[in-house]
């Protein structure tokens, strides 16, 4: 029987979502506790990769245990054998057409970024850093630019393993709260998908844009030039949460978990 996971974790500790040949990255645990809660080996396949340092709210992953256990035991024994920064969160059985990765129809990301002359130190790690004042408006009109389906090479990891820079950006709102120079702000992304380091090298460009380094329409001009080069340095990974993915109704996934409290969402005041 196929069952589906819904996963939560900071990543600061972590070499990423992805196993390697060192250990220490959240697959390897995740896998780890379920072998041993499982006494047999089993392998997890997730919705998205995410990267050293990048943070999930409802990673989906999809295993294929050969036992049977209660969905709440597959939760509360799982996370015996798991480190406490990583959690599941909700278990459900799915069809054996389910696949975490190649059954979304969608993803979504969400860049917490705190605007201050101070660095972070409670929420060090948990958010990126400005500390000059940003322009809503002129990120805005940046962000349209992405949006639609486009060539994304110019936001494009040079290891991105993906078979074509083409995606479509569905959405970005961008929030914020609080008075200058002591703000959060939330940037929220959803498209079909999305390549390795795409939202932080676009992040790069927005704080540009935002902190008036360059005009709105540059962002324009960076999507057109298909060239890493010409868009700004990879912005950090600390901010960043893998909010999850979408799928069609019929599969019953949950879109949100208890854990989503804990970022904030809000409208501009």
């Amino acid at each position: 029987m196929r069952i589906a996971l819904g996963l939560s974790y900071r990543g600061s500790s972590y070499r990423g979502w992805q196993s390697q040949p060192g250990g220490h990255t959240v697959q390897d645990h995740l896998e780890a506790a379920l072998s041993t809660f499982a006494a047999r080996p089993v392998k997890a396949v997730c919705a998205g990769r995410t990267d050293a340092g990048v943070h999930a709210l409802n990673q989906v992953v999809h295993l294929d245990p050969d036992v049977v256990r209660e969905s709440f035991s597959w939760v509360r024994g799982t996370n015996t054998f798991l480190p406490e920064d990583i959690s599941v969160q909700w278990c459900r059985a799915v069809p054996d057409d389910f696949h975490a990765r190649n059954s979304a129809r969608g993803r979504r990301y969400v860049y917490w970024l705190l605007e201050s002359p101070v660095r972070p130190s409670i929420e060090a790690g948990m958010c990126g850093w400005v500390f000059r004042p940003l322009d809503a408006d002129a990120m805005r009109r940046a962000a349209a630019f992405l949006l639609g389906e486009h060539d994304f090479t110019s936001f494009r990891s040079s290891e991105c393993q993906s078979p074509t820079p083409v995606k479509t950006l569905r959405e970005i709102t961008i929030e914020g709260r609080g008075a200058p120079l002591s703000r959060y702000w939330r940037f929220e992304f959803e498209g079909t998908a999305f390549l390795h380091h795409m939202i932080r090298n676009i992040m790069g460009c927005m704080v540009a844009v935002g902190t008036g380094a360059r005009p709105a329409d540059w962002m324009g001009e960076v999507l057109a030039a298909r060239d890493r080069d010409a868009a700004a340095p990879t912005f950090s990974p600390h901010g960043l949460y893998f909010v999850g993915p979408r799928y069609d109704d019929r599969f019953d996934i949950p879109t949100a978990s208890p854990v989503f409290g804990w970022l904030p969402h809000w409208s501009d005041p």
